[in-house]
């Protein structure tokens, strides 16, 4: 093997190692290559529509680049012109799944009163139909992540896509019309994102399961130990319906948001 040879060997496997490794987000702050000369020919839309065909299907886990491109009757090296990694695919499938969040044309108005002018609550005052807006749409950002249940499980991905990013500014919008101040919008924001992605994450879970066969071991196994498992007994984990129980803890967040800022 010549110099030249080494050359070439180590440069590829450089590229392939730097390609495998992968970091979450990059896919964001590329360029979108050139269209392929595929019939019809391979494009970003494509690809993201047929990761997430994959992914509802076989989870994340089973996702490869070679079944992706076999998926997509493509070759990998046509498909690595696109997207450089699985993490490429996983931010833009992930992205797709919150363009499926509608928004309401109120979701993107700004706030009509300036964010330290703040009173009413969850249910009551002046920005009781704010608050309500709020519970829409993060039953709506539910709904869309438990369409795909292994959306959830990598929400801790840094979020960087054009619709990731405008539900988030409309999560932002709507607190400050809501009375929240400018300086505590971060927190409140990740107060809710984090209970819709926590909550989503364990019922896209408990969901692989038999509905009752999980409950009855779950009442089983605190009635096997009464004395350990007391306050657990009243009201077991599972007794009630997932979207009753997901309602009243955001009912409790949003009060207590209502309260923190009148």
């Amino acid at each position: 093997m010549d110099h030249r040879t080494i050359v070439v060997a180590v440069t590829a496997r450089d590229s392939d190692a730097s390609r495998a490794k992968g970091v979450a987000g990059q896919i964001w702050l590329r360029d979108q290559p050139a269209t392929s000369r595929e019939n019809p020919p391979l494009t970003r839309d494509r690809i993201v529509q047929a990761a997430i065909e994959l992914l509802d299907e076989h989870g994340v886990g089973k996702l490869t680049m070679r079944r992706l491109a076999d998926h997509l009757d493509a070759g990998t090296t046509t498909l690595y012109w696109h997207v450089r990694t699985k993490d490429d695919v996983l931010d833009l499938a992930l992205d797709a799944v919150f363009g499926e969040v509608d928004l309401a044309e109120q979701d993107l108005e700004h706030p009509a009163c300036p964010a330290d002018q703040h009173d009413g609550g969850d249910g009551g005052g002046d920005h009781a139909a704010d608050w309500a807006r709020i519970r829409a749409l993060l039953q709506r950002w539910r709904a869309a992540l438990l369409g795909h249940p292994w959306s959830a499980a990598i929400l801790g991905r840094p979020l960087l896509g054009p619709n990731v990013l405008t539900r988030q500014e409309s999560l932002y919008r709507a607190l400050a019309r809501a009375g929240i101040p400018a300086t505590q919008l971060q927190s409140a924001a990740y107060c809710l994102a984090n209970f819709v992605i926590g909550s989503t994450m364990m019922e896209a879970a408990w969901q692989l399961h038999d509905a009752e066969t999980a409950r009855a071991a779950v009442r089983a196994r605190i009635a096997s130990a009464p004395d350990a498992y007391p306050a657990l007994a009243i009201d077991p984990p599972l007794s009630g319906s997932w979207e009753t129980t997901f309602d009243q803890g955001l009912g409790y967040i949003l009060r207590g948001l209502a309260a923190e800022s009148a």
